[in-house]
């Protein structure tokens, strides 16, 4: 049997799509997690509180406008839970919950959205206003292909 050959190092810029768009998801992550931390919230915690904020949405859908997974989200809300930001009320039949943001947890997104303002506007800075509708674009054009709907 033949030594197995080294693998050579990988080149500085990538040519790999996702690893540059899980780099790129990375650092805009730590960049946000840190404006939200004041507000005891990291950038998950806060879209999901956001998302969550208006009529009360099952799991599920609740999941599906997030792009997450029903047992990710699950796993993901019982800080909020805890907390006592969300709380779960009865839904159409006694299989389904629907989750809804608390007066408590309106409070605490009221607080983050000055910070999560800050942390956008650091990053337009950053890009130029024009940059950042070019990648908006680009981003909206790559998720729409990707879920198969070549118009979003």
């Amino acid at each position: 049997m033949s030594p197995a050959k080294p693998i050579a190092d990988a080149p500085a810029r990538s040519a790999c799509t996702c690893f540059r768009v899980r780099k790129l998801t990375r650092l805009m992550s730590q960049r946000y997690d840190q404006a939200l931390a004041p507000a005891g919230l990291n950038l998950n915690q806060y879209s999901i509180l956001r998302r969550a904020g208006g009529t009360p949405r099952s799991i599920g859908e609740l999941a599906h406008e997030l792009g997450m997974d029903r047992t990710t989200l699950t796993r993901d809300l019982k800080p909020l839970l805890a907390a006592g930001w969300v709380e779960t009320a009865p839904g159409d039949d006694a299989r389904q919950r629907r989750i809804r943001v608390t007066a408590v947890g309106r409070r605490t997104v009221a607080r983050a959205m000055p910070l999560w303002q800050a942390a956008q506007d650091d990053i337009e800075r950053g890009l130029g206003r024009a940059g950042l509708l070019a990648l908006h674009e680009q981003l909206d054009l790559a998720i729409g292909q990707l879920q198969g709907n070549p118009s979003a």
